[in-house]
């Protein structure tokens, strides 16, 4: 077990909690020894500073959804449940809130914010018997009050289908991800533009953002898979759908193939 898994599933059993997302996030972060205080912040989502006895945790006001919020607010508790003897001022932007970021300090604070607002049993249980596609991702994140990005990266990890996550800023693919043993093995576009006939080009270039009812976009295997010599791209179904965020210009698509 990761850990910042091991110490998301610490504190909730220290404070009691089965289920958090019937306490408010402000008292978990209260009672742990932290202030939160929500404020406009310039070039930085979320932020804390530690002090000699508590730590104020600040979250920006201008975020627009609620669900990224708290997913901000447990980030930065996962900061202080494990990194308050490391550094004393930590700011954190959309990039370092990012799943695909590396850096160690960063991926143990996602992996405590995910793992304190989806717990693994929890989320398994929503997903059971229900099939895949946006309005699944757009109602797991309501029901767990989080970022629809956030609910993809759990989904990957723990959901019933399995779908790939290819991740482009500035119209460049940064990284992707793809299931053990998946069958399909996706292109290495890697620091190189998205496919051109991807959903995720569509937005590069024509700032195409489709309406959540339009927002399941069917693509060829060949848009972002390696297609094999005695395959044909009419035998499969493959389909994108791409979280977009204009501010920071980012496309995390996640595509999937219905069998």
């Amino acid at each position: 077990m990761s850990k910042g898994k091991s110490a998301a599933q610490k504190l909730m059993f220290e404070c009691g909690i089965s289920n958090p997302t019937e306490i408010p996030l402000e008292l978990i972060v209260f009672g742990r020894g932290a202030t939160l205080v929500e404020k406009h912040l310039k070039n930085s989502e979320g932020r804390i500073v530690f002090g000699d006895k508590r730590a104020i945790i600040t979250v920006n006001s201008n975020i627009p959804y609620e669900g990224k919020k708290r997913f901000v607010i447990a980030h930065e508790l996962g900061h202080f449940e494990m990194h308050r003897h490391l550094v004393p001022i930590h700011n954190d932007t959309d990039a370092t809130l990012e799943y695909f970021k590396t850096g160690h300090q960063e991926t143990e604070a996602n992996e405590f914010a995910s793992e304190l607002l989806m717990p693994e049993q929890l989320f398994k249980e929503e997903c059971k018997g229900r099939k895949f596609g946006p309005d699944l991702i757009r109602d797991l994140a309501e029901r767990f009050k989080t970022s629809i990005t956030s609910i993809a990266y759990k989904y990957f990890e723990l959901g019933d289908h399995p779908i790939c996550l290819c991740y482009s800023h500035n119209n460049k693919v940064r990284y992707w991800k793809r299931p053990e043993d998946y069958p399909h093995y996706i292109k290495n576009l890697t620091n190189l533009a998205p496919p051109e006939d991807s959903v995720a080009t569509e937005f590069y270039e024509n700032q195409k953002i489709y309406r959540k009812e339009h927002s399941k976009q069917k693509i060829w295997k060949s848009t972002w898979f390696e297609l094999r010599d005695w395959e044909n791209d009419n035998d499969f179904k493959f389909y994108e759908y791409c979280i977009i965020t204009p501010s920071y210009n980012t496309v995390l698509s996640v595509i999937w193939e219905e069998l």
